[in-house]
C-alpha cells in the first residue's frame, strides 16, 4: 500500500491510456508465463508486520514520521495511519534454523525501534486492532503524509459518491459513518510471502484459501473496536467495509468488492490478474514510460508497473505478487489474513504452521479443494473471524468440526511433515508447532486473552474505557518479553 506516487488529479485521457496499457501488460504477462524463466529454484519466504504506536497513556500516538526519523532504518516504513508503521523482513529460506534466526533478528529490530520510538514519546504495539482507538481518531488528519494515501482516499470516495457506513454485529453492535478511509488504518496485520513457480502457483493459492479460516481462528487478535466487543477477528469485516468503493445500489447488483476472498478455485496465476483487470476499475491510473512489449522482445524483463499498481488496490486475502529482482521475474503468494502479534514468537509460529500446511496441501495427490466448494472455504473464513478459536469449520471427510480438534487431529501432523519437506530443523519444527498445539489445548490466543482480561478488569469495577487502557498496559510486558500468548496470565 505504501508505494510512492505523486499527488495529482486524473483526467479522462489518463484513464483511457491506463486501460489500454494495462490490457497490453496483461497480454505480455501471459506471454511471460508461457516463455519466460521465472526465479523459483531456491524459493524464499518473506514477512511484513504492521505495528501500532501508542503514547505513555496507551492512546494512539500520531507520530509515525517522527518515529521513522528516529529509527532511521529502511526496513521500517509508513503505513496508512499516522499511528502505524510497518517492518519488512528480508527474504530468506525456511531450511535449518532460519526460523530461530528470523525470530532473533525481528525481536532485535523491534527492540531497537522501541528504544528509538521512546525518544519521541511513542511505543510499539503488535496487535490486530488497537483497543484504545476511538472514533474521533479516525479522521483525514490521521492519515500518513504519503500522497498515495490521500489519492486512495479521494478515489475511493469519488467511486462511492457518498459517505461510508460501517456496520458490524458481534457480541456488541457497531454502526458508524465515516467520510475517510481512516478506519482501515485500525487494521494492522501480518503478511507472509512465499515464492513459487508459475506451474505451482494455482495449487499454493488454492491451498492458502482453504486454510485461511483456520489461520484466522488460531491467530485471532482483534476482538475490540471503538470500545465494542465484536468479532474475535474484527479486522476482517472492518477491512472489507472500510475500503468498499460500492454504493448500496451497486452492491445490490452483485458488483464485486475490492477486499475480496474470491469466488472460485483457479488454474493459473493469470486468472487472478485477469480478474483484477476485468472486474475492477483503476483507482490510481498512473502510467509509466515503459513499453512492456518492446522490453520483452528485446530480451529484458518488463516491470509491468501498471499491472502491479492495480493489483495493489485489489485487496485479496491471498494476493498474487509479480516482481522483478536482479532482472529475473518471480511470483509470490502473499497471505494477508492474520493480524499482527501478539508476540514475535507467536508470529513465527503462525508462519511455520502456514508454510508447513500449505506445502502439504498444495502437493497432495488429491487436492483438498477438489473435495469442497469454494463457498465452503469462504464460509469457514468468516465463521472463524467471527468466533475465533472456538469456531467450527467444514472439512472434507469430517463434516463440521471444531477448529482445535481439526488442527490437533489432522492439520498439525501435516504441518509437521511439510516443515520436514522444507528442511526445517526438528528442534525448530517442534518448538513452533508446539505453540500452535498449546493454543488449541488451552483455547487461548490474543483475542481470548484480550476479552478475558477486559471482562476481569470490568468485574473489578473499572468502566469500559479505563479497562481498555489497563488491558493494553498489561498486554505490553509479555509482548516485549516474547512470551507465547497461551502462557499469558489473565487478571
Amino acid at each position: 500500500m505504501g508505494e510512492e506516487v505523486d499527488q495529482r488529479t486524473f483526467t479522462r485521457d489518463d484513464r483511457s491510456q491506463y486501460r489500454q496499457k494495462i490490457r497490453r501488460s496483461l497480454d505480455v504477462f501471459a506471454a511471460m508465463l508461457r516463455d519466460s524463466r521465472f526465479d523459483f529454484e531456491r524459493p524464499l519466504t518473506g514477512m511484513e508486520v504492521e505495528l501500532n504506536l501508542v503514547d505513555d497513556n496507551a492512546d494512539p500516538a500520531m507520530r509515525n514520521a517522527e518515529v521513522l526519523r528516529a529509527i532511521a532504518d529502511p526496513d521500517f516504513q509508513t503505513e496508512l495511519g499516522q499511528f502505524n508503521v510497518e517492518i519488512n523482513v528480508a527474504p530468506r529460506r525456511l531450511a535449518g534454523d532460519e526460523n530461530a534466526d528470523l525470530e532473533r533478528e525481528l525481536r532485535a529490530s523491534l527492540n531497537n525501534a522501541e528504544q528509538h520510538a521512546r525518544s519521541v514519546g511513542a511505543h510499539m504495539v503488535m496487535i490486530g486492532i488497537l483497543p484504545t482507538l476511538r472514533k474521533e481518531h479516525m479522521t483525514a488528519d490521521s492519515l500518513s503524509a504519503n500522497p498515495r494515501y490521500k489519492l486512495l482516499n479521494e478515489q475511493i470516495f469519488a467511486a462511492r459518491g457518498e459517505d461510508l457506513d460501517i456496520r458490524i454485529d458481534g457480541i456488541d453492535r457497531l454502526a458508524v459513518t465515516t467520510d475517510t478511509i481512516a478506519p482501515e488504518a485500525a487494521c494492522t496485520s501480518t503478511q507472509f510471502h512465499l515464492q513459487v513457480s508459475p506451474e505451482q502457483f494455482a495449487a499454493y493459492w488454492n491451498a492458502a484459501q482453504v486454510i485461511s479460516g483456520i489461520q484466522v481462528a488460531l491467530g485471532a487478535n482483534s476482538p475490540l473496536l471503538f470500545g465494542r466487543e465484536l468479532w474475535r477477528e474484527t479486522r476482517i469485516p472492518l477491512f472489507e467495509q472500510a475500503t468498499d468503493t460500492r454504493s448500496e445500489e451497486i452492491r445490490a447488483q452483485g458488483v464485486r468488492p475490492r477486499v475480496w476472498f474470491g469466488e472460485r478455485w483457479i488454474t493459473s496465476v493469470f486468472d487472478l490478474f485477469e480478474e483484477n483487470v476485468r472486474y475492477f476499475p483503476a483507482l490510481l491510473p498512473i502510467c509509466d514510460e515503459q513499453d512492456p512489449e518492446q522490453i520483452l522482445e528485446s530480451g529484458d524483463t518488463p516491470e509491468l508497473s501498471e499491472l502491479r499498481l492495480h493489483n495493489g488496490t485489489v485487496y485479496r486475502w491471498n494476493r498474487p505478487i509479480y516482481a522483478v529482482v536482479k532482472g529475473r521475474p518471480h511470483l509470490r503468494v502473499e497471505n494477508r489474513v492474520l493480524p499482527a502479534g501478539p508476540t514475535v514468537v507467536d508470529t513465527v509460529a503462525n508462519g511455520a504452521f502456514y508454510y508447513g500446511l500449505v506445502r502439504m496441501l498444495a502437493e497432495a495427490e488429491r487436492p483438498i479443494w477438489t473435495q469442497m466448494s469454494f463457498s465452503a472455504a469462504e464460509e469457514n473464513f468468516h465463521s472463524c473471524a467471527r468466533h475465533g478459536i472456538a469456531a467450527s469449520v467444514f472439512w472434507p471427510g469430517l463434516g463440521y468440526v471444531p477448529v482445535s480438534e481439526l488442527v490437533l487431529r489432522r492439520l498439525l501432523p501435516l504441518a509437521h511433515e511439510g516443515l520436514d519437506r522444507w528442511g526445517v530443523s526438528a528442534r525448530e519444527r517442534d518448538r513452533l508447532l508446539g505453540i500452535i498445539e498449546q493454543r488449541c489445548l488451552t483455547g487461548r490466543n490474543g483475542a481470548t486473552w484480550q476479552v478475558e482480561t477486559l471482562h476481569a478488569l470490568e468485574g473489578e469495577g473499572l468502566d469500559r474505557r479505563a479497562a481498555l487502557h489497563e488491558m493494553l498496559r498489561r498486554y505490553l510486558p509479555p509482548m516485549h518479553d516474547n512470551i507465547p500468548v497461551h502462557e499469558w496470565p489473565v487478571a
